[in-house]
């Protein structure tokens, strides 16, 4: 029972256990009650349209059938807008980046580039002229050792994680079908690297990409370089392991020039067309052995 300030408009929520023949079931209703005049009264009483509620299911003596107890909890949807995609931010988490400020954007075509809120590249598609490979090491080379590439490349994942925003074309490398995901903080950068890339249809849960990136702008120190590593992967058709070879590529300065990033990308690609060679020869060589020793 509760009372409202003006004069003697006082609600009084009643419940009233009514049965339903058309439904067969018990149903609880809430009739809201007036103090007011008579003529009032008997519209309040002969409402057609009572408003309906359920018990809850931790109500166990109000003797509800329990066809009527199992009502599901409502779902509440998640929060998502333009920046903040929770599938996306899972993808993002596989790959080593977290977006603690909740904004990043999955930019696959144009448009994408315009709910960031970035310009549109001067051209498109862009050609660009990759820096020598020289300028781009592989790590366990001469020139980069895998501990110190590891190193950069974790402390680049974190600060890109702390970023205010996140940055994230996809396609395909010129030429091919091999995709590239790549995580950045640029906003200058992010269009042109789109106009680089070639289209590729969009795959929802997005899962990860054979080479990525990760480029980090407005850092003191200059670094370069990518990795190569086989992992195992899970075949949906057969159910089996997979080895297949991924690619990882870190690129931070104050301005990182999109000449790197494309040398990073193309001798990734490279790098792993060869191991795939590799595993198609000795996979055809192990065929011709076994077919021999069974003939």
């Amino acid at each position: 029972e509760r009372s409202m300030e003006n004069g003697s408009h006082v609600f009084e929520i009643l419940r009233r256990q009514l049965s339903c023949s058309t439904m067969g079931r018990t149903a609880i209703f809430l009739v809201a009650k007036r103090s007011l005049g008579p003529s009032t009264k008997e519209a309040w009483r002969t409402a057609s349209c009572p408003i309906r509620t359920f018990a809850s299911s931790s109500d166990t003596s109000s003797g509800l059938p329990d066809s009527i107890k199992r009502v599901g909890e409502a779902m509440k949807f998640p929060d998502e807008y333009p920046g903040q995609n929770y599938a996306f931010n899972w993808a993002l988490n596989a790959d080593g980046v977290t977006p603690l400020k909740k904004s990043s954007f999955r930019i696959m075509k144009p448009l994408d580039l315009k709910i960031a809120s970035l310009q549109q590249p001067k051209k498109n598609p862009l050609k660009v002229k990759a820096m020598a490979a020289s300028k781009m090491p592989e790590a366990g080379s001469d020139a980069l050792s895998f501990e110190a590439f590891d190193d950069v490349a974790q402390s680049t994942k974190d600060l890109l994680s702390l970023s205010d925003n996140l940055y994230c074309p996809e396609g395909h490398v010129p030429g091919t079908h091999t995709g590239v995901r790549i995580i950045s903080n640029s906003a200058t950068l992010a269009p042109d690297l789109l106009a680089y890339l070639d289209r590729a249809p969009k795959k929802d849960p997005p899962g990860s990409q054979p080479i990525t990136a990760y480029v980090l702008e407005g850092t003191d120190e200059e670094f370069a370089g990518y990795a190569i590593e086989e992992v195992e992967e899970e075949v949906e058709e057969t159910g089996e392991k997979e080895a297949k070879s991924v690619a990882a590529i870190v690129v931070v300065g104050s301005k990182p020039d999109i000449k790197l990033v494309v040398a990073g990308i193309e001798q990734s690609q490279q790098g792993l067309a060869a191991d795939e060679a590799e595993r198609a020869a000795k996979k055809a060589a192990d065929a011709a052995a076994a077919d021999k020793e069974d003939a």
